[in-house]
Parts: structure tokens; sequence; C-alpha cells
């Protein structure tokens, strides 16, 4: 499961037997969401309350070209 970024302790990854739609999982410490990368959306959610989410989507809304960019390049090629 390639790691692409940890940013504030959040790790960004996807697994590598993952399916479309273009996706990104993040987790910290027991915690873990799915993003959904085109429209950026929340797919679910463990034990993240709501401003750490807010927060999370704004972290992938700043990096979204990038994990689609990653995504694109480790699925597709």
């Amino acid at each position: 499961m390639p790691t692409l970024k940890i940013l504030d302790g959040y790790r960004f990854f996807f697994y590598s037997n993952d399916h479309d739609p273009p996706h990104i999982h993040i987790e910290k410490d027991n915690k873990t969401a799915k993003f959904n990368l085109v429209p950026v959306e929340l797919v679910k959610s463990q034990k993240f309350n709501a401003s750490e989410l807010k927060k999370i989507r704004i972290m992938v809304e700043d990096n979204v070209e990038f994990f689609k960019k990653e995504w694109n390049e480790f699925f597709n090629d």
C-alpha cells in the first residue's frame, strides 16, 4: 500500500489492488477515512470527528492533482 504523503501526522495512501473510482485513504492513530478524488467527497470514515474531516478534506483538495497523478501512474501504467 503505497504511502503518497504524510501531512500533520495523517498518512495518505492507496492499496496496490485498489479499484475505480480514484480515491485516497487516510489514517491517523486508529482512525480512517476514504475520499473520492473526482469530485473530492467523503466516502466513509471511522472515528474521525467533524473538525478532523474538514481538515482532511482541505488537505485532499490542496493535493488532489498530485493524488490523481500518482493514482494514474500506479494503476494505468
